[in-house]
């Protein structure tokens, strides 16, 4: 399909036929992208999209827990070898 690149305020713009947008399942925000002289347009990515599931999963299997328990406290390298 061939559409005409057209003047929007101070930039450019398509008009993306709606027959495309039903297809594609493209939301109200998108993530637009060049690669190898092409424009990607994608569903925007939400940062931390699933992270409350992971964070349930992770608890739910104790995986949950402090890596290193001692850190409300000092270490034996902050003792002998850092300088306050």
């Amino acid at each position: 399909m061939r559409t005409n690149i057209i003047r929007i305020g101070n930039s450019q713009g398509i008009r993306i036929p709606k027959i495309l947008l039903e297809q594609s399942n493209l939301g109200t925000e998108v993530d637009l992208e060049v690669e190898d002289e092409k424009i990607i347009i994608r569903s925007a990515s939400h940062p931390r999209q699933g992270w409350a599931d992971a964070f349930r999963l992770m608890s739910e299997s104790g995986d949950d827990k402090m890596v290193d328990e001692n850190l409300s406290g000092q270490s034996e390298w902050d003792r002998d070898e850092w300088e306050w």
